[in-house]
Parts: C-alpha cells; structure tokens; sequence
C-alpha cells in the first residue's frame, strides 16, 4: 500500500482508515486538556471522534497542552500532522485503523501566557488531565495532598508564574473568578482512585498555601467529577509506526495502537456543560466508587500480578506472559481467592465475568503491551492497586499469602537483575531507593516493609509481614519459576 504522510491535506487520499466526517473548520474548542499522551488519544479522544461524527459536540474540540518534556516532543510529532492521531484498535483477529481530528490545537509546554488565556476563555468549560498516577502530589500511604512537595512550595511562592498543572489550572480559576466568569469543570481523566477528589485537593490544597479565600472558593464552587477510564494503550516505538505505513498506508510520527476495549464510567457533574457523551458510550452515574474499585483492583491489580514474575523470568509482551502455564495460573488463582472476595459488588456487573474479560484481554497478542510498561512506577502503583485489598484482607483476618508474593516478586525485580542475571534498566522514579531497600530485604526483608509510604499500617501487621518474609527469602533460595510453583501446588 502506498503510504501518505498524515496531514489535512492528505486525508482526502487517505483508504486504509476511518475518517472524521466532520470538516475542522467547523469545530469550536471547548476543552483543554493537560497531558495528550498515548492514553490520552486512544480514551477521551475517542469518545469526542465518536460524537463529533455524529453531528455532535462540535463545540467541545481539544486544546492540548502539557508541563513535561514528553509533552513537548509530542506537540513537535503531531504539529506537521495538523494535531491528527491515527489509532489502531485491535483484537486478536483484526486491527482497524481511525484517524481522529479532535484536536484543534496543542499550546506549548512553558507558554504560559497562552495556557492560562485558553483556560480563561469563557468557550472553555472543561479543563482535563492525563498526568499519570504519581503526578498528583499524594503521599502515596495515606491519599492526602503533600504540600511540601518542592514543586508544590515553588508554585506556592510564585502563583503568577505556575510550573504544574495544577499551578496552572489555580491561575486560570482565578482570573476566572476575578472576572465573573463561570469556573471550568476540572475532570481527571487518570486511573487513580477517586481521581476528582484527588483532583480537587490538589489545586485547592495548592491554593490554600497562598491564598486561603481562593481555595474556599475553589472548594465550593468548582466541581470535580470521579470517573474510571479504562483501555490499554501501548507505548508507541518503529514496531508501531512500521505497521501504520504497511497495513494502513498512514505515515504517522506517533500513531496510537490499544485495544479494542474501551470505558469510561463518570459521576454526572458538569456545571458549565458537557458534551453528550452518553451518545459516544460513557457510562454516567451517581457514585463511580464501586465501578474504580472493581477496575483498579481486578485490572490493575491483575497487571502488577503479572508484571514482576514475567520481568523476572525474561518475557517481553504480557500476552507472552499469559502464555505461561505458571503465570497464568498464578493471575486466576490470586484474583479469584484474594482479590475478588474484597471487592465490593458493582451494578450490573458479574465480578467473575469481569475477571475472565481482563484475562482475554491481557492475553490479547495483537496489542503488543510490554512487561516492563507493567511493571513502571511500582512506587505509585502498588500503594494504589495492591496494598488496599491487603488491607482489606487483614482487617477481616483473611489470608494473604498470595499478595504477599506479589509484594516479594515486586521486590525481587528492583533488585535489577531478572532470574537469568539480565539487567533491569531503571524503571521507577524512585529506583534508586527501591534498589537500596530490595537489597537491604535480601537478608532482611521486613526492611522493604520500610517503605511506610507504600505500605501504611499494613506493614505491621504480622501475618502480612510472615507472609511477606517467607515468600522473599523463597525467591531468593528458589527463583520465581519454582517459587510460584509451590504457591500453586499449595507447598509454599
């Protein structure tokens, strides 16, 4: 197939793709977003594509933007390209390939003046955010703002000059307020439990160092709805674009390649408006508390329970580690006696379906997900996904050997080297500590129970830390091969 660079101009020619059927002059910016990464594109992007080739929500196109490095190379990717994403939705039989025009424009990260006039105009009525789970200034243990955060202090002392999202976001609701403007919706589009509240205590704990009568405003007067997003969206390398050039003909610098899952479950809060989202598939509800449950715990949960004994055993893609009759085994087993019955019921959902639903779709070997993508960020993750069933267990006196084998798989990799003697590239923001902690746990593992921040109250707990420190010292004396074997024949 002969490929086309991605461009307006180049769409008319374009065959390998779906298409807007919406013309970009006609779309009207009614939603900045902070954060347009590869999850970004292939969720809220999406759901917008969806609507606008209805007829729909053509007043609510995206302005991006960002704080990072990553979304400043993302900005230079997608400029030639006229903000136009390709995404490659795939099942384990086919891929199909969109291409998405939502975005209408991507201000610079540091043009600061040019955020916070797009955030200030009263068009804007949504301001949204992908900034992964550990870029909301929370102390991971106990879910409260930290306020001594050094880039929190510097926003604080300079509120004119903001450097994070958060900063920004508090500048563009002042002078909003100043103005006698409506406030924008702030709507958390991370997978971190009770995103919106998280959210919210962010900008207005941020506010509260240095202006105490903006902070109250922004507490009640600014909403800040909950929501759960979920799809997989890959980390996009040459593999990716090879592809988008060969089957679709699409030269595209950064296509997005996910599932062909998506969800999205939101609590109804929209003072200024909203798109019509329910016609593109969302889900809205009261309470999205048991929905966020479900999801982090099962799926994400479900990644980390996968992740460190694939790293450590030297597999690359997690269908790949699926594939292991050990790994596999270890995932249906966990999920079934451990996490699920700590899971509250959801409406509408069988729980045991939903744990044979993420099954197939981890096993999916299209998507081309990577172990080591699973096993990022331990630090932010586990606090969230792992430790609150443990806790959830031991305050109902229940067993918990096998979350405490995924903790000691979890340590076992930060240690740096997989089973075979391969070395793990940094792959934490905290590696550093992480690695001084897995070492000290060799001959003592309760000295990764250490890591308060991570663990909380859970950390003394004993049966927890005998679990814990039995399940070490086996993977040290054994390896994760035979370690999980014994889990599962019940001799560990």
């Amino acid at each position: 197939m002969d490929e086309l660079t991605l461009s307006l101009a180049a769409l008319p020619h374009l065959s390998g793709a779906a298409l807007p059927s919406y013309v970009r002059a006609d779309l009207r910016a009614g939603i900045v977003h902070i954060g347009v990464g590869n999850f970004h594109r292939a969720h809220m992007a999406v759901y917008l594509d969806r609507l606008m080739n209805q007829g729909l929500a053509r007043d609510w196109a995206i302005i991006g933007t960002g704080v990072t490095d990553h979304d400043a190379r993302m900005r230079a990717a997608l400029e030639p390209q006229d903000w136009l994403s390709t995404v490659v939705e795939q099942t384990a039989e086919e891929a199909q390939a969109r291409v998405t025009g939502v975005m209408v424009d991507f201000i610079a990260p540091g043009d600061r003046a040019g955020i916070l006039a797009a955030m200030a105009d009263p068009a804007v009525r949504i301001v949204s955010l992908t900034v992964t789970e550990g870029g909301y200034f929370i102390d991971p243990a106990t879910g409260a703002f930290d306020a001594a955060h050094p880039a929190i202090r510097a926003d604080a002392a300079t509120p004119d000059q903001p450097r994070t999202a958060f900063g920004l976001i508090l500048a563009a609701l002042r002078r909003r307020r100043d103005a006698g403007l409506v406030p924008f919706t702030v709507l958390s589009c991370d997978n971190v439990p009770h995103n919106g509240v998280v959210t919210r205590n962010a900008v207005a704990g941020l506010a509260r160092l240095s202006d105490p009568a903006l902070a109250d405003w922004v507490t009640g007067n600014v909403a800040f709805p909950n929501g759960m997003v979920d799809r997989i969206a890959t980390v996009t390398n040459d593999r990716e674009r090879g592809i988008c050039r060969s089957q679709f003909g699409i030269d595209d610098a950064w296509p997005v390649f996910c599932e062909d899952y998506i969800q999205w479950v939101l609590e109804d809060h929209f003072p200024a408006g909203r798109p019509p989202l329910e016609q593109a598939g969302v889900t809205f509800v009261d309470d999205v508390t048991p929905f966020e449950n479900m999801k982090i715990r099962i799926l994400n949960g479900g990644h980390a329970i996968i992740a460190y004994p694939a790293g450590l055993m030297d597999i690359h893609f997690v269908h790949e580690a699926m594939q292991n009759p050990l790994i596999a085994a270890f995932l249906a087993r966990l999920e079934r006696e451990e996490i699920l019955p700590v899971v509250p019921p959801v409406p509408g959902v069988d729980l045991h379906d939903y744990v044979a639903l993420i099954e197939g779709r981890f096993a999916n070997p299209a998507i081309g997900d990577t172990v080591r993508r699973l096993c990022l960020d331990g630090s932010n993750r586990q606090p969230k996904f792992i430790v609150p069933t443990i806790a959830d267990r031991l305050a109902q006196g229940l067993p918990v050997q096998g979350l405490a084998l995924e903790s000691a798989l979890w340590c076992r990799y930060c240690l740096g080297l997989t089973d075979s003697g391969a070395e793990i590239a940094p792959n934490d923001p905290a590696w550093d500590r992480l690695q001084a902690q897995a070492r000290r746990a060799v001959d003592d593992p309760a000295a990764w129970l250490d890591m308060r921040d991570v663990y909380g109250a859970t950390a003394d707990d004993p049966a927890f830390r005998t679990a814990f420190a039995h399940a070490r010292h086996a993977l040290t004396e054994a390896g994760t091969e035979a370690v999980l074997r014994r889990y599962l024949d019940g001799t560990l």
